[in-house]
């Protein structure tokens, strides 16, 4: 297996993927919108490839920690045949690191708190950071990485696309 940067020809398996992965046709179009914005950080759209097979795809766009740049994280999917087979280990690992690299400060995602403790993810309210929904509580989880500071705190803006979904 392979963690690259989604091309162009990824674009359609990608969308079936998180169709198949969330029994839903939600996230295929946050992804979509999200690759339409200007929040769309191509770096950070990664895909798991077996052989040419697109297994899973990961996600993080521009967001804001009050006017500083971070990064929300997600959707993040593996195609149900592939899942708890270390793919979706694999693209979180990768996309961090990837992160890190870039001299991104943290990476934010609402989810479960045991899957993704494992990673380095925990309660943003320890931090100071903020969601955008208060009943999110310690789901709302933050990652910080090398670029982050004590300072970087308020109130968590995801990007457009998602503020719009239903």
């Amino acid at each position: 297996m392979l963690i690259r940067r989604e091309r162009p020809a990824d674009i359609d398996p990608i969308r079936a993927l998180h169709a198949a992965a969330f029994a839903s046709e939600v996230e295929p179009g946050l992804v979509d919108a999200l690759r339409a914005s200007d929040a769309w950080l191509p770096e950070l759209s990664l895909v798991a490839d077996h052989d040419g097979a697109v297994l899973g795809h990961v996600v993080c766009s521009r967001a804001h920690v009050e006017d500083i740049p971070a990064l929300g994280l997600g959707p993040i999917g593996v195609l149900p045949e592939a899942q708890r087979t270390g793919v979706g280990s694999a693209l979180m690992h990768a996309v961090l690191g990837a992160a890190d690299a870039l001299g991104e400060p943290m990476v934010v995602l609402l989810g479960h708190l045991d899957y993704y403790r494992r990673f380095g993810f925990e309660p943003a309210e320890r931090h100071g950071i903020n969601p955008p929904a208060p009943e999110w509580g310690a789901h709302f989880q933050v990652r910080t990485l090398t670029a982050y500071r004590p300072s970087m705190r308020g109130d968590f803006a995801y990007a457009k696309p998602f503020r719009d979904l239903p």
